[in-house]
Parts: structure tokens; sequence; C-alpha cells
């Protein structure tokens, strides 16, 4: 397989292909590092794929992808599993735990055409197996652990990678403990517990929560998956920047939306575009990358605003409870991409969230929870600011579905009560009658 080492993101020390995720040196993150010259033609061919960047071998990698599975194991070549999956399109690997990926990728004219856009796609991530990406990053980073021999699979989270967690440790035999925030919508909650895992609510919010894990990591041998397995972790993100283009026909959108909690999907899409650029998979100019943060969290979009490299850690108070990281861990990372690309980090207030939710409901028939409506909103303030040039193709990642925030809506439309009659029916939807 291609992945070769873990690196430092900041000194570039190398580390081995273990339950590692800081650097000894520096304290720096660490992430997972690749030798795409070792990909050939075939299983048994020594012909490289980019050797030279002749155009039939990046034609031939392109059918590569496209034989591959229906889920995110068609990129299993760009994906951190050294001892496998093996066959050249994950074929065993497919096979195990739930299928996530392969999400659609929905033309919105409608909400284009309302916004004086001309082209904008939804990448809908709701899709998924729990209906959250989390199903991609949790898909790699369970591989990993089963690889390295762990049995139990934990997290810290806000939501979505509860779910996901406790789905996947089902689907795999293994044992999982998922701690989340007291507070969490219960819908979360109620949506995690079901499928037997342990479920622990702290008393405090995500930081708390993480901060416990990042304790227990170093007394426990279990794969936490977004902290010792986070390298590996979020190399899953990478897949929906490879879906995008290849839904495209192999090619770059002008500019991509996304969440900011983290700010590891964010930057682990631009990450995913860039790569493919480079082994000549695609042509042009990268997208410019603009963040969504909710006004009640947005750390990175305040530091973005001020001119800042460094994001001073908040206390949430916002609905997008699955964005409310008050100290983002790739918040200095995110800030880099969006200025590098020509993008931006922009918030929105509660209100303006669920405004976004109903834009999004009403122009595209997408159900989405309040972090795309979180990116909804930014799309609707970005046109409406300027900043996106009509003749754009945009696409917005919407990450996880409506049904899990269903308290942001409630209120925000009317019912009509009627006797079964049709007089009743004409007084009570009085705009119904007809003329």
């Amino acid at each position: 397989m291609a992945v070769s080492h873990l690196q430092c993101k900041e000194c570039k020390a190398e580390y081995p292909l273990e339950a590692l995720y800081v650097c000894e040196r520096c304290f720096g993150p660490l992430e997972v590092a690749y030798d795409h010259s070792r990909l050939t033609t075939g299983a048994h061919s020594a012909k490289p794929w980019v050797g030279g960047g002749a155009r039939g071998d990046t034609d031939e990698l392109r059918r590569r992808i496209q034989a591959g599975p229906q889920n995110i194991w068609r990129y299993a070549d760009f994906l951190p599993l050294p001892g496998g999956p093996p066959g050249p399109s994950g074929r065993l690997a497919s096979r195990a735990g739930l299928p996530a990926g392969c999400t659609p990728l929905i033309r919105a004219d409608r909400l284009a055409q309302q916004l004086g856009l001309r082209e904008v796609w939804v990448k809908n991530d709701a899709a998924n197996p729990t209906h959250s990406f989390k199903d991609r990053v949790v898909s790699v980073a369970a591989a990993r652990a089963r690889e390295l021999g762990y049995q139990t699979i934990a997290c810290a989270s806000t939501g979505n990678l509860a779910n996901s967690v406790a789905a996947h440790g089902a689907a795999l035999g293994l044992e999982s403990y998922v701690f989340i925030p007291a507070d969490l919508e219960e819908q979360k909650v109620l949506a995690t517990g079901v499928y037997g895992t342990k479920l622990v609510a702290v008393e405090g919010n995500y930081d708390d929560v993480n901060r416990l894990c990042t304790e227990l990591c170093a007394e426990r041998e279990w794969a936490f998956v977004n902290v010792n397995l986070r390298p590996y972790y979020a190399e899953g993100s990478k897949t929906l920047a490879f879906e995008i283009a290849e839904q495209l026909g192999f090619e770059l959108p002008d500019r991509v939306i996304a969440p900011i909690a983290s700010g590891s999907l964010f930057t682990k899409i631009g990450r995913g575009f860039a790569q493919w650029r480079e082994l000549g998979l695609l042509d042009g100019e990268l997208p410019r990358m603009n963040g969504a943060q909710a006004e009640g969290c947005s750390p990175v979009a305040s530091a973005f605003a001020a001119g800042q490299d460094v994001c001073r850690p908040v206390k949430p108070d916002t609905i997008a409870k699955s964005l409310a990281i008050g100290n983002p861990a790739d918040g200095p990372y995110a800030l880099e991409l969006a200025r590098q690309s020509g993008g931006g980090i922009d918030s929105v207030s509660d209100e303006e969230i669920r405004e976004g939710i109903a834009l999004l409901a009403q122009t595209t028939g997408v159900f989405t929870e309040t972090a795309g409506g979180v990116t909804t909103a930014v799309l609707a303030k970005l046109a409406q600011r300027g900043d996106i040039d009509p003749e754009e193709r945009v696409v917005i990642a919407i990450t996880g579905d409506g049904l899990k925030t269903l308290d942001a809506v409630r209120g925000t439309f009317q019912t009509h009560t009627i006797e079964p009659t049709v007089a009743s029916f004409e007084a009570g939807v009085p705009e119904a009658v007809a003329v």
C-alpha cells in the first residue's frame, strides 16, 4: 500500500504506523504520510501510476478507482491501511462493517437560483449508515484498530461520532465506549444507546469530554478513534473530496463550503483535492475553501476576521452542538487553508442557522441538522455579500441529518388543525380555497 509512516505536521519528525498522535519532540500533531510512487498499474505490475505523469497511467488509475466497491474502499490506495485491505480495490474491507461513503451529490438548481448563482451542488453525507460523515472517519479508524489488535473502540463526541462509533462497534463485534456532553440532543443520545454501547454522559462541554478521553487513553488499551488513532481517523474525511471530484467527472469545483468544528474535516477535504491533483487525477486550480461556524462557538472565524493565526479558546453557546468545540485542534491549519486557497471562514447566528435549515429543505428537499444549517447560511451570506462569482461551481458539504436535531426546527412552521369536513378545511386553510 502507499501509506509510508506518520509525520509531525510541524517539525516533520517521522514515526512508525502505530497508535500515536502527538510528536515527542515538539508536541505537534501527527499525520499519515504516503509514497504514491509505489502504486502500480496492477497487483503484479511494476509499472508506476505516475512515473513521468503519463496520461495513460492516469486514465488507468481512474479506471481502477471506478472499478472499486461502492463505498470509501474504492479509494483504498489513498487510505492508511498498511496491512490491507488486500487486492487493488479493497475488496475484503468493503465487506466488513458498515459501508460508508458514495453519498449523493445533488445539483441544487432552485437553491442556486434563489441565491443568484449559476451552479450549486449539495454533497449530502446524511445518506451514510448513521446519517453523518462520521461513518467515513470511523470506518478507517476501526479498520486500523483491528489491524493493531484492539478489541475496544472509544471516542469523545458531540453526537454524530457517538452514533458512528457505537454502530461500527456493533457491526464489527468490538466493544465500545462513547463519551458525550451531558446536555447533548436527545435524538443523538437515543441513536447511540440503541447499539448497545457503553454510553457515558459527562457534566461539561466537548472540550471537557475530550480532555477526559485523552487522560483515559494513557490508562487503557482502547482505540480512541479521535485521540490515539486520530491520524488514521482524520484521513477518512479525504474521501469526501475524492467523491466530489469523481461525481463531477474528475473535475474540481471552484469553491467548497464546509463546517468547521475541530477543523479536521475542512483541512482534509482540501488535502484530498490537492493529493489527487498532485497525482495528475485532477487538473486546474484547487477550489477556494470556505469554512462555516456558529457565532456561539466561532474561534476559527474570529481568528480569521482578526487576521490572527491562533484560535483563542471559547466557551460554546449555540444550537449547533455538533460544531461546539471551543478549542479546535486543527484550527490553525483551517486558517492556513482558507487564506492560501483564497477562501474564508464566516460565522452565523442561531437564527441564521434555523433559516439555513429551512432554505436548504425548501429548495432541495434535503433536511439537515444544525451543522448543515450553518453551512447553508454561510453560503447565503457569501452570495449576498457578492463574494461568490455567479459563474462559479460551488459545492456545500451537508454533514448530518435533520432528524438528529429536531428541536432546532420546532415552532418554525404552522400546522393547520381542522375537522374532517370540506367546510372546516376551507375555513382553516383559506389560502387553499379554489377561486
